[in-house]
């Protein structure tokens, strides 16, 4: 009889198998078989909130299969992910499986690598209980806000609408930053900057005006400007400080799921979704060649920074080898995990570093390889030595004014010339200055006031909302993808760009939620409740206490805003169009039903005409001059075709624009991506541009 090792993916499966052999039968689950059901609350409130478990509808056969290779073998191993929800599905399995849940059948795969798997299965555990009712506690917090609270949003705004525990406090965050814009006073002030030229020296170098004799100045209006500017006219610059010295920067340290998200936002252009799916592709393995199936990562879903002590020497030597001894640090680094970190897992990092990016390319599909790449290098770089900077900081004054330049050269590359990390908001750049000495007296060539508005905060991205909600404790880092795709799918929040934008429907909600459920969406209750999990987690906790706490509260809640808000319905500026319905004269509104939007006359019961809802984009179609609307496919993706369909077959995946070619007269394209392009459809044509720029 061989033993039987259930994992949650089939690639998973494939991979482990490669390395156990014959003597093992390796299966996948396909994720959770047993969860709450979708149709109904499916927890007793008045029995302790007992859970009321059934096998997901679809996975009967999927079971039956797991039950009769069960039978068939000598020992059973639950080798889902190490994590909360891998271990609430190995206790899953273990009650379908008939499995004691204090039996030693419990393995966990940091990653799926010869030395990983061989470690995972040689030190076999016990479920860990508190680990799953950590996440049974999770589970029921959000059934019961999602299906208390939702069936009341969508009575009062619109049909459809969900509320969560962490998807209300997101949009709230977004909504709460959209306010804080427009509240935003912009104040006028004013920069004075010259470029100066060193006595027998060509090159000029740039300096900002700092402060006159009463010390650092602050220039509000023109006139102020003009006076400094006048008493500058003419006058002799000196420089009377400078100051050389040497500093050093260190490389970030390596990935956790957080900063990966945020890093393959800024870099890549990737969602939160992307990310995950494609860091769960190179962890679970790939077909690589002349290996086979691969891990090619460590478990991605992880907050701790640790790092083990057999990949620092295998980078170490790696870098070695590649670099020189010159840029290895004096030590290995090792970084500091955030107080709340859970620190199961290492860090991201490649599971076999001596495996380069450019070694498995040809084994990789586009995003995979990017993704691997960017966890590579950062993993490298956070073991090479400090990059050394040579700066200069001067101080020049002329009539009482001093400007003050600063620069650098770089004196050792370190770590940066293999990666460095990008920024929400751009730092400013300096470069180097010419060879500079106290008392030399500079020539000014040019000197430019600069009228400036303060501006307001800027919106949030994928990123920054990410690094928000990490910092807040929202969450964890492991559901932020599913949480902003869940915001965004709902029409609370829409993407401008790489900007997050509330809808009218998300400030809509948001506001109810804070008059009448200011606890759900309050950013500091919500990080309790996230502290309470974990101490669930660690046993501390007893996780019944903590539902009953939070529910008779939250119970109270919903009641009285039922019998406040009784007969009252909130309406939405955007579901009005300018539609006139024939039968009655009214104006129609959009409004949602099962099978999604449709646009009715807000008359009924009396008049009950309705029409299809299409999503003009405000673009003529090429062939027939009809109104080019967006489709979906049954997937929910997204393009484009002629409203006269099917008399007109004109059909697009990128998006089409009003915008005319100007070799041919046809109608230009957009392609998304990191570097949108605009492009000409004619056969023969090719011309193509940067989207908004200038012509290449």
């Amino acid at each position: 009889m061989s033993d039987l090792v259930i994992v949650e993916s089939p690639a998973k499966a494939k991979t482990i198998k490669k390395y156990l052999g014959s003597g093992y039968e390796v299966v996948a689950s396909m994720g959770h078989v047993r969860d709450l059901p979708k149709s109904r609350l499916s927890v007793d409130i008045k029995k302790n909130f007992a859970p009321k478990y059934e096998i997901i509808k679809g996975k009967e056969k999927l079971v039956d299969d797991l039950k009769s290779a069960a039978e068939k073998s000598e020992h059973i191993y639950l080798a889902t992910d190490p994590d909360r929800e891998g271990e609430a599905i190995s206790w899953h399995l273990a009650y379908i499986l008939g499995l004691p849940t204090d039996e030693t059948n419990r393995v966990e795969f940091n990653e799926i690598t010869k030395s990983g798997v061989t470690n995972g299965m040689s030190h076999p555990r016990s479920i860990n209980i508190d680990l799953v009712n950590a996440q049974q506690a999770r589970r029921i917090l959000d059934r019961l806000v999602g299906y208390k609270l939702s069936p009341f949003i969508s009575q009062k705004i619109r049909r459809g609408l969900s509320a969560g525990r962490v998807q209300s406090v997101a949009v709230r965050i977004i909504v709460d930053r959209e306010e804080e814009i427009r509240k935003f006073k912009p104040e006028e002030y004013w920069s004075i900057d010259a470029k100066f030229i060193p006595k027998g020296s060509r090159k000029s170098f740039s300096a900002s005006l700092y402060s006159d004799e009463n010390g650092k100045i602050k220039i509000t209006n023109g006139e102020q400007a003009d006076k400094i500017e006048a008493d500058l006219q003419d006058a002799e610059y000196v420089i009377t400080k400078v100051k050389n010295g040497t500093r050093k920067k260190s490389p970030a340290p390596p990935f956790i799921t957080s900063t990966l998200q945020q890093e393959a936002s800024r870099k890549l252009g990737f969602q939160s979704r992307r990310t995950m799916k494609v860091a769960q592709e190179l962890y679970e393995g790939v077909d690589i060649e002349g290996m086979g199936a691969t891990g090619l990562i460590t478990y991605m879903r992880t907050d701790s920074l640790r790092i083990s002590n057999v990949a620092i020497e295998e980078v170490t030597e790696y870098i070695k080898n590649a670099y020189g001894e010159k840029f290895l640090p004096p030590k290995p680094r090792f970084f500091k995990s955030r107080s709340n970190a859970q620190d199961g897992h290492e860090a991201i990092r490649p599971s076999m570093p001596s495996l380069t990016p450019d070694s498995v390319k040809a084994s990789l599909t586009s995003d995979q390889y990017k993704l691997y790449k960017l966890i590579w290098n950062r993993f490298t770089a956070s073991q090479m030595a400090d990059c050394i900077q040579k700066t200069t900081q001067a101080d020049i004054v002329a009539n009482g004014y001093t400007f003050k330049a600063s620069g650098y050269r770089v004196d050792f590359e370190g770590f940066t010339t293999l990666y460095v990390e990008s920024k929400d908001v751009e730092e400013e750049k300096t470069t180097q200055l010419p060879p500079l000495e106290k008392d030399m007296i500079v020539r000014c060539k040019e000197l430019k006031k600069n009228q400036h508005f303060t501006q307001p905060p800027a919106r949030y991205t994928e990123a920054s909302l990410i690094k928000a909600l990490e910092e807040y404790g929202i969450g964890r880092p492991s559901t932020y993808a599913a949480t902003i795709t869940t915001i965004t799918s709902h029409e609370y929040v829409k993407r401008e760009g790489k900007s997050l934008v509330p809808t009218e429907l998300g400030e809509v909600t948001t506001n109810l939620m804070k008059e009448r459920f200011p606890k759900i969406v309050n950013v500091k209750f919500t990080n309790q409740m996230e502290e309470d999990l974990d101490k669930v987690e660690k046993g501390t906790e007893e996780w019944h206490a903590l539902l009953n706490e939070f529910y008779g509260d939250f119970d109270k809640t919903l009641k009285k805003a039922k019998a406040d808000m009784e007969g009252v319905k909130l309406h939405l500026k955007e579901d009005e169009t300018d539609i006139i319905c024939d039968k009655c004269g009214r104006q129609m509104v959009v409004k949602v039903g099962r099978y999604g939007k449709f646009i009715a006359c807000p008359g009924y019961p009396e008049c009950k005409n309705i029409i299809k809802y299409v999503e003009k984009t405000g673009v003529k179609c090429p062939k027939c001059g009809g109104d080019v609307i967006i489709k979906r496919t049954k997937t929910k993706r997204i393009f484009y075709g002629c409203s006269n369909y099917p008399e007109c077959d004109f059909v697009s995946w990128n998006e089409p624009t009003n915008e005319k070619c100007p070799q041919c007269g046809g109608i230009l394209f957009k392609k998304k991506g990191k570097k949108p392009t605009l492009f000409c459809a004619t056969e023969g044509c090719g011309y193509t541009k940067t989207a908004d720029t200038d012509d290449k």
